[in-house]
C-alpha cells in the first residue's frame, strides 16, 4: 500500500485544470485516498462530468471560493502565470504546486513506481504493462494518458506497492518523479519549443536515468541510437529490447501480420526462444512497445502465459488507431492521436498492413512551433496516404508568433508530388468525404486536438 503520510499535510487540495488527462487521474487517486478534492476547468468535458459523478466538486470557470479554503493548489503546465486562481493562491499564501511536482510526491508514496517514457508509444506501453500486471493479479495503481477499456478510465487505485505511469519529458516534468523502474522507448526531436535542440532532449533523458536507485531497473531500446548513447548512465540493472540489434536481451523475430495489421511474433530472451505473442493492435511499432512491456514484466516475475493473454486482450487505448465506426456502406473510420512525423509514419505503416481500397487522412497539426520546426518531415510522412486533407493548426498552449499556417503544409505536400487539400470547416470535411469515399475505403483522423470530433460526425449521420 502507498505511504501517504507526507501528503497528509494537505487535507483539502484544489486543482486548476482538473479536466486534463493527468490532472483528473491525480484527482481521482487523491479522492480515493480520502482527501477533499475540488477543482476548476475552463471547459466541460466527459472527464469533468465523470469527476462530478464520482463525488469531486468541479466548477466550469473559476472557483475562488474553494481555492481560498484549500491547503494546497495543484495546477497543470497549461495554466498561465496570470491565471485568476493561481494569482489568488499566491496572494493568500497557499502553496501552489505544478502537476509534475505533485505527481512526483505521489510516485514517492509507492515503493515501486514504474515510469514509462519516450517520445512515442508511452500511452500504449503503459497500457500494455498495466494489462499484464492486472492479469497477474498484482493489483497495481495506474495512471495512463488516455481512456483504457481494461480499467474503464485513465486511472486505477490498487492496494499494492506498484504504480504504473506515463512519464512525460515535456518541460522535464519526469525529472520530478521517484522511479524504481524506467522504460525509455525512444528519443526523438519533439517539444523543441522547450528543449531547443535534439541534443538537449538526449541530455535530459540522461538526467532522467540518473534518478534511478542502485536497486532500480532501466528498460531501454537498443535499436535507438540516442538510447544507446545514454544507457551507460544507469548505475542499476539494465535490460534492453530491440529488433535490429541481436545483442538486445529481448528480441522479436518471425513477425507476421493478419488482414487487420495485427502482428504475431516470436520473442527471444538472450537469444533463446521465450514465447510466441499475438497482438490485437496494428503495426510494427506496437511490436516494439510489446517487447518493452515483456521486458518489464519478466523482471517483475509475471508468468509468460499471463503476458500472452493480457497482450492479446489489449485492443488499444482511446485515440490510438481506434476504430470509430463506418459509413457509406463499408467505409471504415479510425482515429489516432499521432501529432509528430515519426508517429504519423508509424500509423501510415500500420495502416498499410490492413486490407483496403484507398486511404483518406484528415490531419490537424498540433501547435505552431512543432508545425514550423518539422514542416518538411510532416509533409514526407503524409505521403503515405492516398488522399490528404489538412485542417487548421490546433494552437494548444501557443499564440501564432511563428508565421505558419496549414496552407504552408499543403503547399509542401504538393511540392513533393502529392495532392493535398486545406479545408478549415469540419462540416465541409465530412461533406467532402461522404461524397467521395466508397466501400472498403479507410478514413483516418489524425492529430492531438479537436480533429477527433470528425469521426463521430461521419459515423453518426449515416445510413
Amino acid at each position: 500500500m502507498a505511504n501517504i503520510e507526507e501528503l497528509k499535510q494537505y487535507k483539502h487540495i484544489h486543482m486548476i485544470g482538473i479536466g486534463g488527462v493527468s490532472m483528473s487521474g491525480i484527482a481521482e487517486i487523491l479522492h480515493f485516498w480520502g482527501f477533499h478534492v475540488t477543482g476548476s476547468d475552463s471547459t466541460e468535458s466527459e472527464t469533468t462530468n465523470r469527476l462530478i459523478k464520482n463525488g469531486i466538486s468541479v466548477t466550469i470557470g473559476h472557483d475562488l471560493e474553494n481555492l481560498a479554503k484549500a491547503d494546497a493548489v495543484v495546477y497543470s503546465a497549461a495554466i498561465r502565470k496570470d491565471d485568476v486562481e493561481l494569482v489568488r493562491a499566491h496572494e493568500l499564501g497557499i502553496p501552489a504546486i505544478e502537476r509534475g511536482t505533485f505527481l512526483g510526491k505521489i510516485t514517492k508514496a509507492f515503493r515501486n513506481s514504474i515510469c514509462v517514457s519516450g517520445t512515442h508509444g508511452k500511452t500504449t506501453t503503459t497500457s500494455m504493462i498495466s494489462m499484464c500486471f492486472l492479469e497477474a493479479h498484482k493489483d497495481p495503481s495506474i495512471q495512463v494518458g488516455a481512456y483504457l477499456n481494461g480499467i474503464h478510465g485513465n486511472y486505477r487505485v490498487g492496494s499494492s506497492e506498484y504504480f504504473i505511469i506515463e512519464a512525460c519529458e515535456y518541460v522535464e516534468s519526469y525529472l520530478k518523479l521517484f522511479p524504481k523502474t524506467e522504460v525509455i522507448l525512444n528519443i526523438d526531436n519533439d517539444h523543441l519549443d522547450y528543449f531547443g535542440t535534439l541534443e538537449n532532449i538526449v541530455a535530459s533523458f540522461g538526467k532522467y536515468i540518473g534518478l534511478l536507485p542502485e536497486d532500480g531497473l532501466l528498460v531501454i531500446n537498443l535499436d535507438d541510437e540516442h538510447c544507446k548513447q545514454i544507457a551507460p548512465n544507469a548505475t542499476c540493472k539494465t535490460v534492453t529490447f530491440g529488433m535490429e540489434n541481436d545483442s538486445a536481451n529481448f528480441l522479436a523475430r518471425n513477425v507476421t501480420f493478419d488482414k487487420n495489421g495485427f502482428a504475431t511474433f516470436d520473442v527471444y530472451y538472450n537469444n533463446t526462444f521465450y514465447k510466441t505473442i499475438s497482438l490485437s493492435v496494428p503495426g510494427m511499432h506496437n511490436v516494439m512497445n510489446a517487447l518493452a512491456c515483456i521486458a518489464v514484466c519478466h523482471e517483475y516475475g509475471i508468468e509468460k502465459e499471463d503476458m500472452k493473454v493480457a497482450l492479446q486482450k489489449y485492443t488499444g487505448a482511446h485515440r490510438r488507431f481506434e476504430y470509430v465506426g463506418s459509413f457509406n456502406k463499408g467505409v471504415s473510420v479510425y482515429d489516432d492521436y499521432g501529432h509528430h512525423p515519426t508517429e504519423i509514419l508509424a500509423t501510415g505503416k500500420a495502416l498499410k498492413q490492413k486490407t483496403y481500397r484507398q486511404s483518406w487522412v484528415v490531419f490537424q497539426p498540433h501547435t505552431y512551433s512543432r508545425t514550423k520546426e518539422l514542416l518538411d518531415d510532416f509533409a514526407k510522412a503524409l505521403l503515405n496516404f492516398d488522399n490528404v486533407i489538412i485542417t487548421d493548426i490546433y494552437a494548444a498552449r501557443e499564440d501564432n508568433i511563428y508565421g505558419i499556417s496549414s496552407q504552408d503544409l499543403v503547399n509542401k505536400v504538393q511540392s513533393l508530388g502529392k495532392k493535398a487539400l486545406y479545408i478549415s470547416d469540419f462540416g465541409e470535411i465530412v461533406k467532402y468525404l461522404k461524397e467521395r469515399t466508397i466501400e472498403n475505403d479507410i478514413v483516418l483522423t489524425l492529430g492531438a486536438g479537436t480533429v477527433t470530433n470528425i469521426g463521430p460526425m461521419l459515423v453518426d449521420k449515416t445510413e
